[in-house]
């Protein structure tokens, strides 16, 4: 018996599970460029929770974005459903699927939904090292048939022309999912300054949940749709911010990155593909000191 790519018909349907969060939706786009690159006449189709589907919007590799529902999967009449999330509502979208193969990785939880079991990815990619998310979720598509090629940088499409920045602008998103992943507003407000000295317009960025107040003397896109977001880190210069989505965002296009971690390994979750800079310290992010930020900045080539 062939690999299960070889085995899915001409046309065939392919169900991607993508639940949670906004980091893992950007750095599945590799994985399905190169499933796409593999078998341009399968008909892939990403389910994913509303909040996150702009993420997958205009994507040449998406040929349908599902709500994130077993009815609505099971509707769209599968050959393949890969399960890349891993938790019990993703595993019962893709038992109920009615694929006849149902993919999840083997240190999934709930076994009994998958009939293809998937390796780990250090054993999939033949390395002993922690790998990348991006390297991770590609893996997949090697174990299922994919020609090993090169993992691609993430890929947001923008639809419609973005116009030309009147001035140059760096995006900075100083907040992040939980305090421990948040480095404090003044040294933003410092980083905000060194920008704005170095002919960079800060403009800041944050969920409506999020609360702003201190950075209000400067331009914020605050409450915006995911599209709005996409659109201007797409004409961005530059991108400093929390470990979190809007981060692998700013990577997808290109963007260089500067990036502050506390308890998360860059190592799995840094930007993919782009100029960046990784910063830490071991006492978290409220041990990361102003001056590293700016000598990240500087190593970028940014200077006040």
């Amino acid at each position: 018996m062939g690999s299960i790519l070889e085995c899915l018909p001409r046309g065939s349907r392919v169900a991607i599970v993508r639940l949670r969060s906004l980091g893992d939706c950007v750095l599945t786009t590799p994985a399905l460029d190169i499933l796409k690159q593999a078998r341009p006449d399968l008909r892939v189709a990403v389910a994913v929770e509303q909040r996150f589907r702009a993420i997958f919007e205009g994507n040449p590799d998406v040929d349908e974005i599902l709500a994130a529902e077993w009815g609505v999967v099971r509707g769209w009449r599968p050959g393949l459903c890969l399960n890349l999330h891993g938790g019990t509502r993703s595993a019962w979208m893709t038992a109920l699927s009615g694929a006849q193969f149902r993919a999840g990785f083997g240190h999934f939880r709930n076994q009994w939904a998958y009939n293809a079991r998937i390796p780990r990815a250090q054993e999939i990619l033949g390395v002993q090292r922690t790998v990348h998310t991006a390297e991770h979720l590609a893996s997949a598509m090697f174990w299922l048939g994919a020609a090993r090629v090169e993992i691609p940088k993430a890929k947001l499409v923008v639809e419609g022309q973005v116009p030309r920045p009147a001035q140059p602008f760096g995006v900075i998103h100083a907040v992040a999912a939980t305090p421990e992943k948040t480095w404090r507003a003044d040294g933003f407000l410092a980083v905000a300054d060194y920008l704005k000295r170095s002919g960079l317009e800060p403009v800041f960025i944050g969920a409506a949940s999020d609360n702003l107040e201190a950075f209000r003397e400067y331009r914020k896109l605050h409450g915006a749709p995911l599209a709005e977001i996409k659109k201007l880190l797409s004409g961005a210069s530059l991108f400093i911010g929390n470990d979190s989505g809007p981060a692998h965002m700013a990577a997808a296009f290109g963007v260089p990155v500067v990036e502050i971690f506390g308890a998360s390994d860059a190592a799995i979750w840094g930007p993919w593909r782009t100029a960046a800079e990784v910063v830490t310290s071991p006492g978290g992010t409220a041990g990361v000191e102003t001056v590293q930020v700016l000598d990240a900045l500087a190593r970028l080539g940014v200077h006040a």
